[in-house]
């Protein structure tokens, strides 16, 4: 039998035998090293210890200073990391970048708004219950997405906030390991567009060079009119597609596996709720923000759709787009479904694109700044 790396964990191949070796890092063992956690004599809950001494919870998180990055982790072996939990105090979630480099590559294969990146875009605590991201009270940020490489990773987190330090508790769950030749190294890219220009497209993914698969999407978004704002179409153009893609969606609420306008009142007659919150194993709305009558007078949408089932494969390129489009007079059609006129939309956009491809990694778009960033 070939013997087994420890990788592609599930249900049926929980009870293998393997040679790989369980390794975390948190600021409790900062390396990962074997028989070197709760060694700390020094940290931010020394003060709460002094009566207890080593071993008694010395160091359970970091400080980043204001601009400051730090890393978060360092490994200079072969194997992957299997979970990553985190949770923090102080800034804002799109004031802290992660970051995270497979390989010696000189450019981040992930580089995402820390909130983003767990599906909570838009600042406030949503639950997520989803197979590879999970948000837990109070705003316990986890994912197991699998990320294997062969050299090294690095993980860094950037506090953008110019005034406020961030107390960062995180742990993050490895092993040491052969990868397979065919294992693939993860990726995650930040986007957002404010507003979407005139009857143009949104560009969740561009520029990818490389064999590999599309595996989630995230975002968030800000309708500027009034009506249903959800028409649009996906896009995936994949290797050589040109004008036209292979894989067109029929709607924005079809893609993240929802129908008529996440409504249940537009399913059940006689129910007034709609935009109803959800979160599945593959697909969510876990958050909705609601106008309040005074200052909130947006509404903002955050959703996912992870391609665990189904992969989108490329050979060697992908981009992939999502039209913003709604309706014209809507709700004044008096029953005459000759009187719809699409509308295209010119809302408050951003994404993270997730995939695995070979490497090397391709220099991302920079980052807008912190004020751009900003969800207001």
């Amino acid at each position: 039998m070939t013997k087994f790396n420890g990788l592609g964990m599930h249900l049926g191949n929980l009870s293998r035998l393997s040679s790989a070796k369980s390794r975390s890092i948190s600021a409790e063992n900062k390396t990962g090293a074997p028989g070197k956690g709760g060694m700390a004599t020094e940290g931010t809950g020394a003060v709460a210890a002094r009566d207890l001494g080593q071993g008694w919870k010395i160091s359970p998180s970091i400080e980043v200073d204001c601009e400051e990055t730090v890393t978060l982790a360092d490994i200079n072996t072969g194997g992957a990391i299997q979970q990553i939990w985190i949770t923090k105090m102080g800034p804002k979630n799109r004031d802290l970048i992660l970051r995270m480099y497979w390989d010696d590559q000189e450019y981040p294969s992930v580089e995402v708004p820390l909130g983003d990146f767990f599906c909570c875009g838009l600042e406030q605590y949503a639950h997520v219950n989803s197979i590879p991201v999970s948000v837990n009270p109070g705003l316990a940020f986890n994912c197991f997405w699998e990320m294997p490489f062969r050299k090294n990773a690095r993980i860094t987190l950037e506090n953008r906030d110019p005034l406020q330090k961030a107390v960062i508790y995180y742990q993050i769950n490895y092993t040491e390991t052969e990868v397979g030749d065919d294992c693939a190294y993860f990726h995650a890219q930040f986007r957002r567009t404010n507003p979407v220009p005139y009857k143009e497209v949104y560009t969740l993914l561009d520029g990818v060079e490389g064999q590999g698969q599309y595996i989630g999407t995230y975002m968030t978004w800000g309708v500027n009119n009034s009506g249903w704002w959800g028409e649009g179409e996906i896009k995936f153009f994949i290797d050589e597609d040109d004008e036209f893609p292979t894989i067109c969606g029929t709607g924005t609420e079809d893609y993240f596996l929802g129908s008529y306008n996440f409504d249940i009142g537009t399913a059940v007659p006689g129910n007034p709720k709609s935009y109803t919150e959800y979160t599945t194993a593959y697909a969510g709305m876990p958050e909705v923000q609601r106008p309040d009558g005074t200052y909130r007078s947006q509404q903002r949408f955050g959703l996912y759709r992870w391609h665990i089932p189904d992969p989108v494969r490329f050979e060697n390129k992908l981009k992939v787009t999502m039209q913003a489009l709604g309706w014209r007079d809507f709700g004044n059609w008096g029953g005459d479904t000759n009187m719809r006129r699409y509308l295209p939309l010119q809302d408050d956009i951003s994404s993270v694109a997730f995939w695995y491809q070979t490497l090397p990694a391709v220099k991302f778009p920079d980052l807008p700044d912190r004020d751009y960033m900003e969800v207001n």
